[in-house]
């Protein structure tokens, strides 16, 4: 009987200790894709600032990602695959590279803004160019094509 008590209770614990995993990791990688959004949020934004030659939107949203850019790491903790994610095995792999690219995102932004509060249209587009070429190199590396479940 008293096997049984303790043996229930122990596979009770074991329970709620895995479903609170499970949880926390669909909890980062909500924050993970909702991140990401943000930033194609901003370099839509970005784009049509640049054809209107809005300086103040451009500086504004390269800061946006800026900030969002030094978040990224942090939203991959190891062993955070299991749900919904297009996140390769690589960004655990090589999580130096992840990471570095992460950091030129960052800079590159900074950049960006840098040249948007200066007015200087010929080097924005060189910024601009900047952060699509590290967004596309990162998604070639460490993003699936689909979804895993």
């Amino acid at each position: 009987m008293l096997r049984t008590i303790i043996g229930g209770t122990l596979f009770g614990f074991m329970t709620l200790v895995a479903s609170t995993q499970v949880f926390a990791q669909a909890d980062v990688i909500e924050q993970r894709q909702k991140l990401m959004k943000s930033q194609s949020a901003a370099a839509k934004a970005i784009k049509g600032a640049v054809e209107a030659k809005d300086h103040a939107t451009i500086e504004a949203k390269a800061k946006d990602i800026m900030g969002t850019a030094d978040k990224i790491v942090g939203l991959f903790p190891k062993g955070s695959t299991t749900g919904k994610t297009k996140a390769t095995p690589a960004i655990w792999e090589k999580s130096d590279d992840f990471a570095k690219q992460a950091k030129s995102l960052s800079k590159s932004a900074g950049e960006l803004a840098a040249a948007a509060k200066a007015g200087n249209d010929a080097e924005i587009g060189v910024k601009v160019k900047a952060i699509g070429e590290t967004c596309n190199s990162c998604h070639k590396e460490f993003r699936a094509a689909k979804y895993s479940e």
